[in-house]
């Protein structure tokens, strides 16, 4: 069971914010910026356990700085770093990839050296020019690149730093770094997690373990392919001794452990021909993270995707990852003019296959086309609709980023339709006739995250429930990996089992049985009883209730098993029955 003690200890007279730093190699220094309450982060909904942002030093006969911070330890991260080194003697910058919570202290270095040579691909300087609004010393690098820190004066150690494109992990201008002489391998955000604690490294792998899923779910899952050919590439690098990562503790004594759950979870979701290829424009709007929730939510319908950068992708990969996709989903872009941007948005949409499913969504830009334009202009390539125009009003929340989600799992499922109807009738009739007796009660469980128009609440009818222990009291519940509400059910989250009352469930069953539009109140028309309960609405035609929070989850192939401990719970009526579900097959619900 997952013990969070150690956490709530360590947050206790902790500020929100703290720096550590500690020797983590030869002549090598990392600064870890610990974000002890940070609960939200990019797609990802619920953090736990806080962040960090890890940034590196190595001392050769030269100086190189590996990522900085982000800009909310503008006032503590500077003076460290200056305690370490002193700026005038930093001679590279190495920028594993420009998003803002590695990035956003570029500017305050070269405030103190402008003659700092910045180390990045061609794709992150790009993305400097536009956010340091200054000249800058740079060489954009590529695959196999090496740079030399010559020979450390104190102990004779020589420093040769190669250098890996590792593009989409999970930015298009990540680049890997390893560290010859130490045979550290520095990943930036690949192989991270959002988890903060003193530890140093990765020694209670039962602990962060939830968390390493749940990063890679969101963040890496998405860019499967693009996981298997990084790992592929780092092979060459002898005996890789440290994964120094740019959040969470760094991984040292079970890098076996990490590099096989990575490649395991990727071959599995690259298998199959057909993929939805979500597009989206680096650095535009909001795009980058909308693209990442429809993603999301498609991989969880266990359908394949592949995330595609219109800006970065030449015109030959962009047309070859449209034309070859199953369904194509497509952003708005800007209105300005771009010559190279819309160059490639031509190349897509002359990439286009008839049969294809398409959907557009709105980047949230500063001058978007308009969305119908561009849909009409989808529909009259005769293009199938997967979703419904999704329409993004205001800076992007929680219940937006919710409702993206949403429908990428429904056209994740409109892509696994075929495959589906195919793997039941592959069934054998007896065995799912006598599976299809196994009975369960009726219930409804809900879900509710966050406050006032942020809040996020999801429902589902559920019957694979059962009592797990006596003391404490605990309980499982079976959740479909494509059920919208299973992003409010990870570890540490609360819920609510409402239990159906024999007799009397009819309108509860037909309001949670059907399917909801994205973003849907599942609610609506429905009596709630307000505050009883931590994890979520309760019922009141419920005959009781059960208020629980998640200790562990159990991953099968097409559901999660979670374990939950009973905090709170009341019956309405002691004399009425639990309502009981009875099926004829075991190859549904």
């Amino acid at each position: 069971m997952i013990n969070s003690e150690n956490i709530i200890q360590q947050k206790a007279n902790i500020p929100k914010l703290s720096l550590q730093c500690e020797n983590i190699g030869a002549n090598t220094t990392t600064i870890r910026s610990l974000d002890w309450e940070r609960s939200r982060f990019d797609i990802e909904f619920g953090l736990h356990n806080g962040t960090t942002y890890n940034s590196f030093i190595i001392k050769g006969e030269k100086t190189a700085v590996i990522d900085t911070s982000h800009e909310k330890f503008s006032d503590t991260w500077i003076k460290l770093l200056v305690k370490q080194v002193n700026p005038k003697e930093i001679d590279y910058l190495i920028v594993s990839h420009t998003e803002p919570d590695h990035s956003g202290l570029i500017s305050n270095l070269l405030d103190l050296n402008n003659n700092i040579e910045i180390i990045a691909s061609k794709v992150a300087i790009q993305f400097l020019e536009n956010q340091v609004h200054r000249p800058f010393k740079s060489t954009a690098i590529k695959t196999g690149a090496e740079l030399s820190l010559g020979v450390n004066p104190s102990n004779g150690i020589k420093h040769r730093i190669e250098f890996i494109s590792a593009p989409n992990l999970h930015w298009p201008d990540t680049i890997f770094s390893f560290d010859h002489a130490t045979k550290i391998l520095y990943t930036c955000d690949a192989f991270g997690l959002h988890y903060c604690t003193h530890e140093l490294f990765d020694i209670h792998p039962e602990l962060i373990a939830p968390d390493f899923r749940y990063y890679y779910d969101c963040l890496m899952g998405p860019n499967a392919r693009s996981v298997l050919q990084a790992l592929k590439r780092i092979k060459k690098f002898p005996q890789i001794e440290t994964i120094a990562v740019g959040h969470g503790p760094l991984l040292k004594h079970n890098l076996e452990l990490w590099l096989d759950n990575y490649a395991n979870w990727s071959s599995q979701r690259s298998k199959g021909e057909g993929y939805a290829a979500i597009c989206y424009i680096s650095q535009y709007g909001s795009c980058d993270r909308l693209s990442q929730a429809i993603a999301l939510g498609i991989n969880k319908a266990d359908a394949q995707v592949q995330l595609v950068d219109i800006r970065a992708s030449d015109a030959q990969e962009l047309s070859s990852l449209i034309g070859e996709a199953n369904a194509v989903v497509v952003p708005t872009w800007t209105n300005h003019p771009d010559s190279e941007l819309q160059s490639s948005i031509g190349t897509m949409l002359a990439a286009l296959k008839p049969k294809q499913w398409v959907g557009v969504y709105e980047s949230y830009g500063e001058n978007d086309q308009p969305i119908d334009v561009i849909a009409n202009q989808l529909r009259s390539l005769g293009q199938k609709e997967g979703f419904s125009p999704l329409r993004v009003k205001k800076s992007p929340d929680a219940k937006i980023f919710q409702q993206f989600e949403e429908a990428g799992a429904d056209l994740g499922q409109l892509l696994n339709r075929k495959k589906n109807i195919a793997n039941i009738k592959s069934f054998d009739g007896d065995l799912m006739k006598a599976m299809g007796r196994i009975s369960g009660g009726l219930y409804v469980v809900t879900a509710s995250q966050g406050i006032d128009n942020e809040k996020r609440q999801g429902a589902m009818i559920a019957s694979w429930v059962s009592q797990a222990s006596f003391n404490p009291p605990g309980l499982t519940v079976a959740v479909a990996k494509d059920r919208a509400i299973e992003s409010l059910m990870q570890v540490g989250d609360r819920f609510v089992l409402n239990v159906l009352e024999e007799n009397k469930y009819q309108k509860l069953f037909r309001q949670f049985l059907r399917r909801f539009p994205p973003g849907a109140d599942r609610f609506k028309g429905i009596d709630l009883i307000d505050k009883a309960a931590k994890g979520g609405p309760v019922l009141v035609d419920a005959l009781a209730y059960l208020d629980c929070v998640i200790q562990q989850r159990l991953e099968t192939t097409d559901h999660w098993i979670t374990y939950a401990l009973v905090e709170n719970g009341k019956i309405s009526n002691l004399d009425a029955k639990t309502a009981v579900h009875h099926r004829k097959v075991g190859t549904s619900y």
